[in-house]
């Protein structure tokens, strides 16, 4: 079966801002209840681990209330509509491990190298500008040893699935994320190992993939380490 190309979408961040603008009072309602397993996982898995956690792309702050006591959360997102309803939900829940909510571009973070022992982004890279260079800032605020946690749309390039992606990908700037989206797109950091990856509710539309920052005894060995074995050779998959 002969696979129709598509133009290359480019997300902006123009056309992020309107349409988040747009979402900001429904999405806790519509999308934000279809990412709710996924995001519920993503924190389980970091109230196990301890120290600080930066959410990128952190929206309303629907995730807010489910991390840990003990955690140090802190919050960014390029919208400031999304944020205003994300430290209403901090006042409403009287949550006192939010350390800050900033309105930031995930492509530039204004934080030092290595300040966070876990960095986690739901449903960000499929509507960022340039995911490869948001990819390598989440590997460079984080520490060495600490874990780089994605939720994500990943693309299917057969089936129905497919086919719909493809039909849906020219509406990108309007829909405000990107339905043609490859996994390898966020493969490109020789820094961060993979050690997860587990396909989530609902029906296997997201995915979420856990990664290693390897110890600063280990980086020189690592830029030797090829592309592919960090992809597939540590790869664990599990289904759910």
């Amino acid at each position: 079966m002969r696979v129709k190309s598509v133009k290359k979408v480019v997300m902006d961040r123009s056309s992020v801002l309107k349409a988040y603008k747009r979402w900001a009072p429904f999405y806790d309602k519509t999308f934000g209840m279809v990412a709710d397993a996924g995001r519920r996982h993503a924190v389980d898995i970091m109230n196990r681990r301890t120290g600080s956690v930066l959410e990128v792309g952190v929206g309303t702050g629907l995730s807010l209330p489910r991390y840990a006591e003990h955690l140090t959360i802190t919050g960014v997102d390029l919208s400031p509509d999304m944020l205003e309803r994300a430290e209403e939900r901090v006042i409403k829940h009287r949550l006192q491990n939010i350390d800050g909510l900033h309105e930031m571009d995930a492509r530039s973070l204004d934080f030092d190298d290595g300040k966070f022992d876990t960095v986690v982004a739901m449903y960000v890279m499929t509507v960022v500008p340039d995911p490869e260079q948001v990819m390598e800032e989440l590997e460079r605020v984080c520490s060495p040893g600490g874990q780089v946690i994605l939720v994500n749309h990943f693309s299917q390039t057969h089936g129905a699935r497919g086919w719909l992606e493809r039909r849906m990908a020219p509406f990108a700037s309007t829909l405000g994320w990107r339905p043609l989206f490859p996994v390898d797109r966020v493969m490109g950091c020789d820094n961060l190992e993979l050690i997860e990856r587990r396909s989530l509710r609902p029906l296997g539309l997201f995915t979420m993939l856990r990664f290693t920052k390897e110890p600063a005894a280990k980086l020189a060995k690592s830029v030797s380490r090829s592309r592919s074995s960090n992809v597939f050779t540590n790869e664990v998959v599990v289904s759910q």
